[in-house]
């Protein structure tokens, strides 16, 4: 998953950075506000950890406007240090998806954002579920028609990104913004790569099941329950 942060204190977004990333996230740093607005408005995230005070002039709750504005509907979580009930208000009238007051743990932070990415099918379980195929992103464990898949980190992003999109197809491009972090140097290749990795490991392990990776040629790669598309 590709979030992005937009936070003056470096102390702070270097933490939250690292702690995403071990937890098999990429992020990226920005540090005032319209910079922040215009990476939310070029790139695609999955989600947007917003501070309200901004250097720039330009503060979170006029990025998030903004951004309501002009469509973007990705969950915008709004940090602060005002704790007020009319603060919180006015940041969810504002567009915010959540609010997180200062000081706040990681922990909580981390699940309020995995409750905001999380499709509202799956409003009843964090596990992610295509067909006979599960993940659960808490306890890290993938598992096809009852077992367990062992995954390096990369795979289990990819793998991640690619359920949560579930039948949409996904072009090279979208895929290394999403899987790898922002400043990686990663080739259209190592995305093939990495689908023939996965394809080993979730589809010709099983060869009595449907496949479930599948290529749009010309186009990118989706995962779905169905065998539609072509093979590569």
């Amino acid at each position: 998953m590709k979030l992005l942060i937009v936070e003056d204190e470096r102390k702070i977004a270097r933490a939250l950075k690292l702690g995403f990333e071990q937890e098999r996230m990429t992020a990226e740093i920005i540090d005032d506000g319209p910079s922040g607005l215009a990476a939310a408005l070029a790139e695609e995230y999955d989600a947007i950890i917003l501070d309200r005070m901004l250097p720039g002039g330009m503060d979170g709750m006029e990025i998030c406007a903004k951004l309501r504005e002009n469509g973007i509907k990705t969950p915008i979580l709004l940090l602060t240090a005002k704790g007020q009930i009319r603060d919180r208000v006015a940041g969810l009238n504002a567009g915010a998806d959540d609010y997180l007051v200062k000081p706040f743990s990681f922990e909580e932070l981390l699940a309020r954002v995995r409750a905001l990415m999380r499709r509202p099918s799956m409003t009843t379980s964090t596990t992610l579920q295509v067909a006979d195929l599960s993940l659960d992103p808490v306890a890290k464990v993938v598992e096809r028609n009852g077992k367990i898949i062992e995954l390096s980190a990369t795979e289990y992003a990819l793998l991640e990104y690619l359920m949560r999109n579930e039948g949409r197809v996904l072009s090279k491009t979208t895929i290394i913004n999403h899987v790898w972090d922002f400043d990686a140097d990663v080739l259209p290749n190592t995305v093939e790569a990495y689908i023939g990795y996965l394809r080993s490991k979730l589809d010709r392990a099983f060869p009595d099941l449907p496949p479930l990776i599948h290529t749009a040629r010309g186009f990118g790669y989706k995962l779905a329950g169905e065998a539609k598309g072509s093979p590569a």
